[in-house]
């Protein structure tokens, strides 16, 4: 056993953040774009509330997507070149 950094679960993690951040852009601008459809607001400041509000939702996608899926590409990594966990 190589440690904790094998050469295949670089590269799953690697290949993991890509995907994660490909999924991310996605969710996001379909979730943003379902919250702008849903936006009543009749003043200027409640409309800078809310798109604070729907930012605020996209980083807290990001921060929650992207690495699962660096996770789950580096366990995927290590588990399919035998390198194991």
């Amino acid at each position: 056993m190589e440690g904790l950094f094998s050469p295949a679960g670089l590269l799953g993690a690697l290949i993991g953040a890509a995907v994660g951040w490909v999924d991310y852009r996605i969710v996001s601008g379909l979730v943003a774009g379902k919250l702008r459809q849903t936006d009543r607001s009749t003043t200027e400041a409640e409309r800078q509330d809310y798109e604070r509000r729907i930012v605020l939702a996209q980083r807290i996608l990001m921060v929650v997507i992207v690495p699962v899926f660096t996770g789950l590409g580096y366990w995927l990594g290590r588990s399919l070149s035998g390198w194991g966990i």
